[in-house]
């Protein structure tokens, strides 16, 4: 069984790299891939924790894009990290003063908070924001902080930085990744099919097509979608931990019992990227 789209705490999950792959090695995976929002950073403490196990590490990224003024995700798998760490950086900066700005916005309405200080190539999102309110007392969870003040048109939400569909595919192609469409569904800034159609036009290589937010008549149009298109398809819980910083507990590892074939297209994508 595999895991395509996972987090860790160098990005939004609470568990370590190396947690991770505990907890993927006990829920019986056996391709995990560690794909962190716009870092790739945690990717050799979870192979070397990997290294006693029978457990294979697929190296990724979660690229934050912004498409129709709304967010877009993008996973890219097996890139070079060396030629995407410099386009990276400029991507985490661009998070750093995103979260610089929302605080701003929350002590303009009252609520002071201070984010934790996080490592090189991470940089804090809304989870952490919310995380920080509950801290200081202002909400109870972080799912009343994202209701009230940190989610798409809330108070203190602030937009991500321009960085276009067609910006994120090029360059994760032109790193050697294979660009995937995380999460179709989530999307809201249009329906699927002409966006789908923007994408491929921009070189999109593959579609999240199993996600525990599709329902089985969503899922069946991807599989449709990804055969008109000649599309890969890819899939995974997007696990963010045992409970995640929004608070929710719902997803569990390895819960979409996706097959191992569905990773070998992806690797041969990734080698032809490369010739």
């Amino acid at each position: 069984m595999i895991e395509l789209h996972c987090h860790t705490t160098y990005s939004d999950g609470t568990l370590t790299p190396g947690e991770l792959v505990a907890a993927a090695v006990k829920a019986g995976v056996v391709a995990l891939a560690i794909t962190d929002h716009d870092t790739v950073s945690g990717w050799d403490e979870a192979l070397a924790a990997a290294q006693p196990h029978s457990l294979e590490i697929v190296p990724g990224v979660e690229l934050s894009t912004v498409h129709n003024d709304r967010s877009l995700h993008i996973l890219g798998f097996y890139p070079d990290a060396k030629k995407l760490r410099g386009d990276l950086q400029d991507r985490v900066e661009g998070r750093k003063r995103r979260a610089a700005q929302m605080v701003e916005k929350l002590a303009e309405l009252g609520y002071h908070i201070e984010l934790p200080d996080m490592g090189e190539g991470m940089a804090p999102g809304r989870p952490h924001i919310a995380t920080a309110m509950v801290n200081a007392g202002y909400v109870h969870s972080s799912r009343e902080a994202f209701d009230r003040w940190l989610a798409d048109g809330k108070p203190a939400c602030v937009e991500y930085e321009k960085f276009s569909i067609v910006e994120g595919i090029a360059l994760l192609r032109r790193s050697g990744g294979v660009p995937v469409w995380a999460h179709p569904y989530l999307f809201r800034g249009g329906t699927v099919e002409p966006v789908l159609e923007e994408m491929v036009a921009a070189g999109l290589m593959g579609v999240e097509v199993y996600h525990p937010t599709h329902s089985p008549s969503q899922v069946d149009n991807l599989k449709k979608l990804c055969a008109e298109h000649n599309l890969l398809m890819t899939g995974g819980s997007d696990y963010h931990g045992p409970c995640d910083l929004k608070g929710k507990e719902a997803i569990r590892l390895n819960m979409l019992n996706l097959p191992l074939d569905l990773l070998e297209p992806i690797k041969q994508a990734a080698l032809d990227l490369r010739d």
